[in-house]
């Protein structure tokens, strides 16, 4: 089975995705940066969502950076307008029993690629701050990494969080120029990619809840607001996700009909 470090900034789709990677790779560890809700509720999502995958799974989790790499903590842009209050569609879950790690993520995602060359792959569902850190920090881990799979960005489309550009980028693109800009072999998946790729809509939703499991319950409950959200703003008839899309393909990148190779610049 493949191995692979999660990059999340948890909110209600990145749990989707979470599970997605939990079913088709080893997952080594999930490290949480700065994105969508409260740094720390997205590392209460984190854990709570291995913890529905599997009560008795365990998979470290570590805190990162919680901002961007220049500006400050104050002027980070956060979300929970799109995800709800908690980022999980206002369901307000307990906490989890598994803890976070007292590591932090950019040594952690250091630590394991230098270990094992070749073999760890990222999935990057989040702000790329963390990543782009670790390679400042050691630089020599970039021969070492595989590939990384980005969600981020929007090809010659509208944007998510202004009319230009995309929530991750938009987050942090100092840090998405350092990541492209790295030489690994990069897969990305943009926000136009999502709006036409990964909308799950009403009769999918029906379906979903008529499964009637946990795991179709943490489904709707997640996706409460998200679905309102995306009909009053976006004009979305059903959820957008991104970063399940970017797992998918990770897993199977047959279902990819097309890509194209590009110099992207931030």
């Amino acid at each position: 089975m493949r191995r692979v470090i999660i990059d999340t900034d948890t909110a209600g789709d990145d749990t989707i995705a979470i599970l997605t990677a939990l079913h088709h790779f080893k997952v080594e560890g999930v490290t949480i940066t700065g994105g969508n809700v409260d740094f720390d509720q997205e590392v209460e999502n984190a854990l709570y969502t291995i913890q529905v995958f599997h009560p008795d799974y365990h998979v470290p989790v570590f805190k990162g950076y919680e901002g961007p790499i220049l500006g400050n903590q104050d002027g980070h842009v956060t979300v929970e307008d799109v995800h709800g209050s908690d980022g999980m569609g206002d369901s307000l879950f307990p906490k989890a029993t598994q803890r976070p790690e007292e590591k932090h993520a950019v040594d952690f995602i250091i630590e394991t690629v230098k270990d094992n060359p070749g073999e760890i792959a990222l999935l990057a569902i989040a702000p790329l701050t963390n990543i782009a850190m670790a390679i400042k920090k050691d630089p020599t881990i970039v021969k070492d990494i595989p590939h990384i799979y980005i969600m981020g960005g929007t090809n010659n489309s509208l944007g998510n969080i202004t009319a230009a550009a995309e929530y991750n980028f938009y987050v942090d693109p100092e840090a998405a120029r350092i990541v492209l800009h790295s030489g690994v072999p990069i897969t990305m998946v943009g926000w136009d990619m999502c709006t036409e790729y990964s909308v799950m809509a009403d009769e999918d939703h029906a379906e979903i809840a008529k499964l009637n499991t946990n795991l179709s319950k943490f489904f709707i409950d997640i996706n409460r607001v998200v679905l309102k959200f995306n009909r009053e703003v976006h004009k979305i008839n059903g959820t957008t996700h991104p970063d399940t899309l970017l797992v998918a393909i990770a897993a199977n990148e047959e279902l990819m009909t097309e890509a194209g190779e590009y110099y992207v610049d931030v």
